[in-house]
Order: structure tokens, then C-alpha cells, then sequence
């Protein structure tokens, strides 16, 4: 189609004619949807969610069982659910009493002693001295030596060993050497070594201390 015949059709070619400003009664609109479809429509749309709702709650329903029980309320017992007890102030011990708060206001208090606990205190065995030092040489044949530091005396080797048994509860018991030996210079090194039953012992308790984080070595 070319210009010309579309300019027709259309009636361009009139210049008294003003198709902009004519009205468009041969337009024809779509029909839009009506009220009563649309509420056809959400009606439809809910009794299907109902549909699938109620089809979910008897599914459910048949595959437990039902609810169990007949609905009745549990009895109460009979008489008081809560009751005072016998002695408001709680329990009260042997031994105990006001001795305190009056010592804390700076009142005097008579205290008793029990005899028979005092004497069971005093017949209950001490704590056992500290195992004498081993001399060089002296140790039992077959012992095992657990050289646990060198030091430029005695006494700072006994000061050592004593640190050392409260460290480690396991060392209580065990006899310690203190060797003397020179070292490079010509000065003279007390080595501190404890002392064991046996090589394997000495092994056993060089691997404990080291576990424990103190150097050690097992010497003969």
C-alpha cells in the first residue's frame, strides 16, 4: 500500500478535516471482567484451599489413630498439697550455734574442746621427713639415677630438690643424689639426680617429668 491510497483510507487528503479533534465511536474496547466473574472466581479458589485443608487434616487424622482419652480432669489428692514443715528455722547440726556472731561483736565465748577428738588429732601419724641425701657411690646395687639439674652447690641443689617435691607429689618417697663433678674451667657442679629402684623405674620417671614439662635425663 503506498502513501497515497493510505492517506485515503485514513481521509488525510481532506484539508477541512481534523481527525485529532473526531470522536472515536467506531473504537471497540475490550469487555472487562464483570463483578460477579471475579467473585466466581475468589469463591472457587477457596473451596479448593478448603478441598486440599480438610483432605491434610483426615489424612493426618486416620494415620494416627485418632486422639486417645476420654477428656476427664485428673483428681486432686486428698488433704493439703503444701505443708509447713515441723521446725521453721531448718536443720540444725551439732556444733553449731552463735559462737560466731557473738565473737564478731567482740563478746567473749566459752568454747569447749572434745578430749577424744584432741587426742585422735594428736595420734595421727605425721608427715614423713624428707629422705636423706644418697652419697655418691652409696646407692643400693641396681639403682636407677635421674639427674635432674646441675648447680654450684649443695644447698642450691637441696633448695631445688625441695622445690621440686612440691611441684611433683610423685618424687615424695624417692632418695636423691647429689653428685659432685667438675665442669669445663675446673669449677666444680653438684649435680642433683634422684635415685630409683631401678634403670626402667628411672626411665618411667624421666618420661613423667618431661610430660610434666621439667627436663631430665637418666644417667648411671
Amino acid at each position: 500500500m503506498t502513501d497515497s491510497n493510505r492517506d485515503e483510507d485514513l481521509g488525510l487528503d481532506d484539508p477541512d478535516r481534523l481527525p485529532w479533534l473526531e470522536t472515536a465511536d467506531g473504537y471497540e474496547y475490550e469487555e472487562s471482567a464483570s463483578p460477579l466473574k471475579v467473585a466466581g472466581l475468589v469463591l472457587a479458589g477457596l473451596a479448593l484451599l478448603a478441598a486440599i485443608v480438610g483432605g491434610i487434616y483426615w489424612i493426618q487424622r486416620n494415620q494416627s489413630g485418632g486422639a486417645s482419652g476420654n477428656g476427664e480432669l485428673i483428681a486432686a489428692q486428698e488433704g493439703d498439697y503444701k505443708v509447713a514443715p515441723a521446725d521453721r528455722e531448718g536443720k540444725n547440726f551439732e556444733g553449731e550455734g552463735d559462737a560466731a556472731f557473738a565473737a564478731s561483736e567482740g563478746k567473749k565465748v566459752e568454747v569447749s574442746i572434745d578430749p577424744a577428738k584432741a587426742k585422735a588429732a594428736a595420734q595421727a601419724p605425721q608427715q614423713a621427713p624428707a629422705a636423706a641425701p644418697v652419697k655418691a657411690g652409696s646407692a643400693p646395687a641396681g639403682s636407677g639415677f635421674v639427674q635432674l639439674g646441675a648447680f654450684s652447690d649443695s644447698a642450691k641443689a637441696d633448695q631445688a630438690w625441695a622445690a621440686m617435691g612440691k611441684r611433683f607429689g610423685f618424687l615424695s618417697g624417692l632418695n636423691r643424689r647429689i653428685a659432685e663433678g667438675a665442669a669445663e674451667g675446673g669449677r666444680k657442679v653438684y649435680r642433683l639426680q634422684a635415685v630409683t629402684a631401678n634403670p626402667a623405674a628411672a626411665q618411667q620417671l624421666c618420661a613423667k617429668l618431661k610430660a610434666a614439662g621439667e627436663n631430665c635425663m637418666v644417667v648411671k
